[in-house]
């Protein structure tokens, strides 16, 4: 079950790949990666992506799926040796863009959902609106950015060990916020066989200032095939004692293009 969901990423894109065949505005791409080791230390790492763009003609319209599963052998404190879970993360989001008169600028609805076991926030949900301008656009460098208000709802780990105002421990409970969103992506084409993109997003709240970037440079390998090196970190402002505020994770994966 907890490798299900990566399975149907894969299984997703391939569905897509015939729906792009036959209609041009569809876009798309997955992406997966997998390391496992075993002797001395044993690991399993699988992670899986699906992107799916849809360009109409009043509408831009953006889809993602994003799941990472890891497991670790770990020793006890009576010496043995024993296989954990110590990462399992999901992220969807869906996008709508709606074309302005005005050249190159949108407003744009946004929603998303992730489920992180060891994060920060066992569960977060976000919807959004707003405002968005292509701040540049050249043959090879393309920047957008985004701003507007939203809400977020969330929920505490169930060993958290924050306190409310009324003292009372936070662990397993839910709160919501209004927050304001800000994201800014930016898209360098280094050359034919090589691109470089970073994204940078914050959501701003009374509770916490999450903070997220997105840093990759993908090869060409074949004319659908890119191996793709991603390094992402996200903060938070505001998290228990026992927990870090930054989180950090670096992948080497293959994309393909439909």
């Amino acid at each position: 079950m907890k490798l299900k969901y990566l399975s149907v990423l894969v299984a997703a894109g391939v569905a897509t790949s015939a729906v792009a065949s036959e209609k041009k505005t569809w876009e798309a791409n997955a992406e997966l990666g997998a390391i496992i080791t075993s002797g001395n230390t044993e690991t399993t790492t699988f992670k899986g992506a699906l992107n799916v763009k849809h360009n109409l003609e009043n509408w831009n319209n953006e889809y993602k799926l994003d799941g990472i599963y890891k497991e670790d052998e770990v020793e006890k404190d009576d010496g043995t040796k024993v296989t954990e879970r110590t990462n399992e993360k999901y992220f969807a989001s869906a996008q709508g863009n709606y074309k302005l008169n005005e050249e190159n600028a949108h407003l744009f609805v946004y929603g998303s959902y992730l489920s992180d076991y060891f994060g920060a926030y066992r569960q977060e949900a976000v919807v959004s609106g707003g405002y968005g301008l292509r701040l540049l656009d050249t043959d090879t460098m393309v920047l957008n950015a985004e701003i507007g208000p939203g809400y977020k709802y969330f929920q505490y780990p169930d060993d958290s060990t924050e306190v409310g105002d009324d003292g009372e421990l936070l662990a397993d409970e839910w709160e919501g916020e209004v927050i304001a969103l800000a994201k800014a992506d930016y898209t360098w084409q280094i050359s034919e066989g090589a691109k470089f993109t970073q994204l940078v997003a914050m959501e701003y709240g009374s509770t916490n200032t999450k903070t997220r970037s997105e840093t990759a440079l993908l090869t060409k390998i074949n004319g659908s095939l890119q191996m793709k090196v991603g390094f992402n970190v996200t903060h938070n402002s505001d998290v228990a004692d026992d927990k870090e505020n930054t989180d950090t994770e670096t992948a080497l994966t293959l994309v393909y293009n439909f």
